[in-house]
């Protein structure tokens, strides 16, 4: 696989962009994401291999992998598959699952921002509700483009702001401090309009539809709230922040908890999300 030196920091203060990528990547180790990938996640995995029609002979990328919720079944359609994170412990996850599973996937501990391979190296480049989190959007949009080939294939899915994770973070917004100046909220990712203006004319042929994805994974908006408290890593930070505030915490715990009667209700909730696809111009 060819290398590059990865580009620098997008932020005019780089020891700053490297403490906020730290805190990022102590964040997404909270917990057990995991477990929340396989409870939740793991069909859009198979969705985005689906609708990138990912098979044999072609080379991916999977940026903000996780633990593997594109890169295991992209794996096992035949492909060449590099998962990258920024997060250690998750590809530890990622490659026991697939050892375990025979499955031949590279693991590698990239910032999605400054990815450390040459443009045009992959066939297919995705993420599943994982780049969405970079803090600057257009830095990691670029590097999405940059690194896969002419006319080769571009996948994403991500929560919408309207949709269940989204009113998730809007909820937690108010018991969490503010993020730096320039760094966006991840949602927006899941906006048409705001993914077609970071892809700009890079990218042709972009098919873009709003999906909701069946969770019947709790009983009730408490155990989803329990849940997502032990195992979520934003979850779980939003509620470190609370400190002893035992009335703050009280009132999250209410707001969480009653979250899933506006999407459904528990256990028959529908997460809304945006999957969207495009080639990259030649």
């Amino acid at each position: 696989m060819t290398t590059t030196q990865p580009t620098p920091a997008p932020t005019a203060d780089p020891a700053a962009d490297r403490a906020l990528k730290a805190r990022h990547r102590a964040m997404w180790a909270l917990g057990d994401y995991p477990t929340v990938a396989s409870t939740v996640v793991a069909p859009l995995g198979h969705v985005l291999v689906e609708a990138c029609r990912i098979g044999p002979g072609d080379r991916v990328l999977d940026v903000a992998a996780g633990s593997g919720t594109v890169a295991l079944p992209a794996a096992a359609a035949g492909a060449e598959v590099v998962a990258s994170d920024l997060t250690p412990e998750l590809l530890e996850a990622g490659r026991a699952a697939s050892d375990a599973a025979g499955l031949g996937v590279e693991w590698a501990a990239d910032d999605a921002e400054a990815l450390p391979y040459a443009e045009h190296t992959f066939d297919v480049v995705t993420s599943c509700v994982g780049v969405m989190f970079a803090p600057h959007h257009q830095a990691a949009a670029d590097e999405l483009v940059r690194v896969c080939r002419a006319g080769g294939r571009l996948g994403l899915v991500s929560w919408t702001p309207e949709g269940f994770i989204g009113r998730l973070f809007a909820t937690m917004r108010p018991y969490v401090p503010a993020p730096p100046a320039g760094v966006q909220p991840p949602p927006l990712w899941g906006k048409e309009d705001h993914v077609r203006a970071l892809l700009g004319d890079r990218v042709v042929d972009v098919v873009a539809e709003r999906r909701r994805l069946p969770v019947t994974a709790f009983a009730t908006g408490a155990e989803f709230r329990d849940f997502f408290k032990t195992n979520y890593g934003p979850t779980i930070a939003a509620y470190r922040g609370l400190a002893d505030d035992a009335d703050r915490v009280a009132t999250l715990d209410a707001e969480l908890a009653a979250l899933p009667d506006e999407f459904g209700g528990a256990p028959d909730m529908e997460w809304e999300y945006l999957l969207l696809t495009a080639r990259r111009a030649g």
